[in-house]
């Protein structure tokens, strides 16, 4: 284990945490297309509001004759399109439906204000049916024409988006005839779901990056058993396809997209990837600064308590393994007796973990009187606020398990180690030494990763609060 882990030292850091913080790939030309559409989409409302002010009514009319109310039009009638999600790509852009549906919603509004804002003047119906039409007419002919255009460029391989295939080779030939009938991507290259392995997976990930790689598509075969790859490609900002089979369960992060009239999921790159992970750190700095502070009257009566309850060193210290199997040595409160090591071969016997992955025993005898009560409140924790200030750990995250127990890791069962590991995390807060297998244990660490975000964080520690003063699981 010690060789092992050793060859995991400084290899890169936690991976939600990109080398640098980047723009999504492929950005400039999706904020072309959208400041064209939005052109298109000006161009033509102006154009409905001329022709409707030129043959809606030839009274003075407050619409007609205030050249000010068409600002509020363009603004009412394309933040209402943009909600819609008619900016996006693909078959979003190209739903005329939703695009009548948003333009009749936006003439509404403006019905809406000119009763409750100029009730008393002259009204014409002629106008808003005529501006209602023409604006439909208008930005429906202004879409298609661009959708001919960029199909003739896309044809000519202009605009089109490179992109690299991950799935078995039996299955490429037909995924690529998938991909291709969208029209806007280049398959640059393909590979088997090897290249996702722990030993090849860096070396995957510069190809992708020098070839400039804005979308990548994976078989569901290839990824289902290798879901946290999803942050590699999101912190690289690269936009991540999965193909389906008839059995495909969706990924909590993804949305549904359609390639060639075939659903499929796709989990979109951040615009600014990286910023989360950031985020993380400078909460787990601020919090353990902050904690550290508060609770410093309470360190020091704990401290006090274990003196006088038994002999031995307030702190206890022990090798654990952390972030790519890089050992480091956890802080917590003294709760055991000083051989307590020494004791727990002796006690092997009567541990509670079925696989025998992890060491768990009611009633154990190396316990001392305050070491119960802290262990109770979890209190004997509190000194990994250091860990996670040092950037050894992080608030939460997969617990840090001692060589004894990563010993005992099956080649699935590192996948724990790819982020920091945590003060709390699913894990402890789903039952804490109430789990009795590893496997389920894993399974929580595992659905930690792939779903992580800031909010899911703050959601387990106000979880651990609960947990703790319920005192839910503890031993």
């Amino acid at each position: 284990m010690a060789s092992r882990s050793e060859s995991k030292v400084n290899l890169k850091p936690d991976i939600r945490s990109p080398k640098g913080t980047r723009i999504q790939r492929g950005l400039a030309i999706r904020l072309l297309r959208v400041l064209i559409l939005i052109f298109l989409d000006v161009i033509s409302l102006i154009i409905a509001w001329k022709f409707s002010v030129s043959f809606g009514t030839k009274l003075v009319f407050h619409w007609t004759h205030n050249i000010s109310q068409l600002p509020l039009v363009l603004t009412i009638e394309i933040g209402i399109i943009a909600a819609q999600g008619l900016y996006k790509g693909g078959i979003d852009r190209r739903n005329y439906y939703n695009l009548i549906k948003a333009v009749s919603l936006s003439q509404m509004f403006l019905l809406l204000i000119d009763v409750f804002y100029e009730s008393g003047s002259y009204f014409s119906r002629t106008f808003f049916i005529i501006l209602w039409f023409l604006s439909v007419a208008f930005i429906c002919i202004g879409r298609y024409l661009f959708d001919i255009t960029t199909t003739l460029l896309r044809k000519k391989k202009a605009i089109c988006y490179p992109v690299f295939l991950i799935s078995d080779k039996q299955e490429q030939e037909s995924h690529i005839k998938l991909i291709q009938q969208e029209q806007c991507y280049i398959v640059q290259g393909t590979s088997n779901s090897k290249c996702l392995d722990r030993l090849n997976r860096e070396q995957t990930f510069e190809y992708l990056r020098n070839q400039g790689i804005v979308e990548v598509f994976v078989s569901w075969n290839a990824i289902k058993n290798r879901l946290f790859i999803c942050w590699h490609f999101y912190t690289a900002g690269i936009t991540l396809r999965i193909l389906p089979t008839q059995t495909t369960a969706f990924h909590p992060k993804s949305v549904l997209w359609v390639i060639g009239g075939v659903p499929c999921m796709s989990i979109p790159a951040p615009i600014i990837a990286g910023s989360d992970f950031w985020v993380k750190r400078s909460f787990d700095l601020c919090c353990s600064i902050i904690l550290l502070l508060i609770l410093s009257p309470v360190f020091a009566l704990i401290a006090l308590l274990i003196k006088l309850d038994s002999p031995g060193p307030i702190l206890f210290r022990q090798d654990r393994i952390g972030l790519h199997c890089k050992k480091f040595q956890i802080c917590k409160f003294r709760t055991m007796v000083t051989d307590a090591e020494k004791m727990q071969k002796a006690l092997e016997t009567n541990n509670e973990i079925k696989d025998g992955v992890l060491f768990k025993m009611k009633d154990d005898p190396r316990i001392t009187k305050v070491g119960k009560f802290l262990r109770r409140y979890s209190l004997d924790e509190l000194p990994q606020l250091l860990n996670v200030l040092l950037g050894q750990m992080s608030l939460v995250g997969p617990r840090p398990l001692p060589l004894r127990d990563v010993d005992k890791f099956q080649t699935g069962h590192f996948i724990r180690q790819e982020v920091l590991p945590g003060i709390t995390g699913w894990w402890q807060v789903s039952g804490r030494s109430n789990i009795d297998n590893f496997e389920d244990a894993v399974k929580l660490d595992l659905s930690y990763i792939e779903n992580w975000s800031i909010w899911l964080d703050v959601k387990i520690l106000f979880k651990t609060v609960l947990v703790v003063l319920n005192k839910t699981g503890a031993y």
